[in-house]
């Protein structure tokens, strides 16, 4: 935390600034040194100016053997990438360097952050860097690094189609083997976070020592963790970077009998693909053991030979708001990583559409560029029920009575798409016209 320097702190240990950096560690053998010295300890960075970061003691020897005195080894690093930087002294406050802690977390407690520009571009000739690792060259093995953007299966594919004979490469654990015959480290899978903070500085340091020229690095998105791995390999590359794109994530929802399944076959149309959250919960319930946990380490037995035993569920939740609540939180701690994974899979199509009814309450939301509400009129949506579903008027009525109003979704979604075109074919033209002009604006296509 970046705070007002008080009297009590000498400006030797704030470089002449009026500002200080403030941090409680909380490995237990630094905490022990701390209470030891029983004093503040003013600590500099463990590497070499520009050089990466040390995640284990081997690694400080290797940069400083000869200049310090010793080591204190507490193992590897848990987290991988350094600590979080914001400046406290600013309104709203400023994230200078993202690291452990996400940005999404410090949202959550502060409200509004403002990300300085530092950290995804590169600071202008002359421009102060106003925290350690803000320049615009730093974590940096000996050979040049590209660092390539976009969906991971197209990132791989621009990676694979440029190898030279000493190329290096970091990459996502699933397409290793596209690299075979050359220095690879891997990141850990595409979806894992939290591997990728872990290996970054490890991977970086991977090539020094070989008879690598060059490396390409496959990059995360900036959600969670990414965006710290991903400002530690573009800070390595110079800001070099490639940008091969990736398809658009829209997110589809709707009251039913509005026309989401002819908006999706829109979708399919253009050579995208759909991700149905509720079939694909329902998929995970028979295949995800840790889910299937979970839900019985709240709930109790609530598995039997068949699978999930929904009536017995449902007895637990529907009756009580604060059950139900718990349910909710477990499915959607859970498929998020699922629905990250699958859309992996899909890396080179214009579109993915994530289909959900709860979108928006969910925070499925959250991985979405776009969020598409699909809108009729109410008495449209009352015959379309009665056709689908065989059921009576009053019934009908009853149903859309009890969906979200329009104004739910204006407010809550990026994009309206209303079915008020007469004919089905005319409402897919539409839908489809639609989601062209969207890739085209978000250049996924």
């Amino acid at each position: 935390m970046i705070l007002n320097r008080k009297d009590t702190v000498p400006k030797e240990t704030t470089g002449g600034l009026d500002t200080v950096g403030i941090r409680c560690p909380d490995h237990p053998v630094t905490q022990a040194i701390i209470a030891a010295a029983g004093v503040p300890i003013a600590a500099p960075s463990g590497n070499t100016s520009g050089r990466p970061s040390p995640t284990t003691a081997q690694h400080m020897i290797e940069d400083m053997d000869g200049k310090i005195d010793g080591i204190v080894d507490g193992g590897a690093c848990r987290v991988g990438v350094e600590s979080t930087i914001i400046d406290l002294t600013v309104t709203p406050p400023r994230l200078l360097r993202p690291g452990g802690l996400p940005l999404e977390e410090l949202e959550a407690v502060l409200g509004e952050v403002a990300v300085d520009k530092a950290v995804r571009e590169k600071l202008a000739d002359g421009e102060a860097a106003k925290a350690p690792g803000m320049k615009y060259r730093h974590y940096a093995p000996k050979a040049p690094v590209t660092v390539v953007l976009g969906a991971p299966m197209r990132s791989a594919g621009y990676i694979a189609a440029h190898l030279a004979a000493k190329t290096g490469v970091i990459c996502f654990d699933e397409y290793a083997p596209l690299f075979a015959g050359h220095i690879v480290h891997k990141l850990g899978a595409s979806t894992d976070k939290k591997a990728q903070a872990q290996q970054v500085f490890d991977a970086l340091r991977t090539f020094d020592g070989t008879e690598v020229t060059e490396i390409y690095a496959q990059c995360p998105d900036e959600r969670d963790l990414g965006l710290a791995v991903s400002n530690r390999l573009k800070k390595a590359a110079g800001f070099h970077t490639v940008d091969v794109g990736q398809p658009l994530i829209v997110g589809i929802t709707g009251p039913t009998g509005a026309g989401k399944t002819s908006a999706l076959n829109a979708v399919k149309k253009l050579g995208g693909a759909v991700l149905d959250c509720d079939a694909i919960y329902h998929e995970m319930l028979k295949t995800d053991t840790d889910l299937r946990q979970a839900l019985t380490d709240t709930f109790g037995d609530v598995f039997d030979e068949s699978g999930l035993n929904r009536q017995k569920l449902g007895k637990i939740v529907f009756g009580d708001p604060a059950e139900l609540q718990k349910l909710n939180a477990i499915i959607y701690d859970y498929l998020p990583r699922e629905l990250e994974r699958r859309m992996a899979a899909y890396g080179m199509a214009p579109i993915i559409a994530v289909d959900a009814i709860n979108l928006i309450e969910s925070g499925l939301c959250k991985l979405c560029k776009r969020t598409v509400a699909v809108l009729a009129p109410k008495e449209d949506r009352v015959k379309r029920i009665m056709v689908r579903d065989s059921i009576p008027e009053d019934y009908a009525r009853l149903r859309v009575q009890a969906q979200k109003d329009d104004s739910f979704y204006r407010t809550n979604c990026t994009d309206i798409l209303v079915n008020d075109a007469g004919t089905l074919s005319a409402f897919e033209e539409l839908a489809y016209a639609t989601f062209l002009m969207l890739c085209k604006e978000e250049n996924s296509l």
